[in-house]
């Protein structure tokens, strides 16, 4: 019974310890691969996560990112970026790493070739000097 008590403690001391690791295993990720947009049909239905898919949302799908992790898509072909919201999983066409809104397609100028050259990384708004957003402009498009 005594021991059953320390090895309880011994637990619950580490699990309000705050000893262990905040850092988010995605905080560094970056890919490097093709892109392409979502097609008309898509609109209005369910997304991986559960919400209704709308192209007027600067959203996107990805393998395997967490739902809700914010994304700086950039266009390597003419270095304009957007960021996006991972709420969906795809694409599953070999090759391609991401599917965006066409919005967000629209805003870093691919919608006429389909498919482009991109990098994706983590959205930060503590780097590059955005510091200065607040939450309702993190939530709006971002464009650079």
């Amino acid at each position: 019974m005594r021991s059953a008590l320390t090895i309880l403690l011994i637990t619950f001391l580490y699990a309000f310890s705050g000893n262990k690791s905040d850092k988010n295993p995605h905080q560094d990720f970056t890919q490097d691969g093709i892109a392409s947009y979502y097609a008309q049909k898509f609109e209005g239905r369910l997304t991986a996560n559960g919400e209704r898919f709308s192209n007027t949302e600067y959203t996107c799908a990805h393998k395997t990112l967490p739902f809700g992790t914010k994304l700086k898509v950039t266009n390597l072909n003419n270095n304009k970026s957007i960021v996006v919201r991972v709420n969906d999983r795809g694409p599953f066409i070999k090759g391609r790493i991401i599917d965006l809104s066409k919005i967000a397609a629209q805003e870093i100028g691919m919608v006429q070739k389909g498919i482009v050259n991109v990098h994706i990384e983590i959205y930060h708004p503590s780097k590059k000097n955005f510091t200065h957003l607040n939450d309702t402009v993190i939530n709006s498009p971002m464009i650079f």
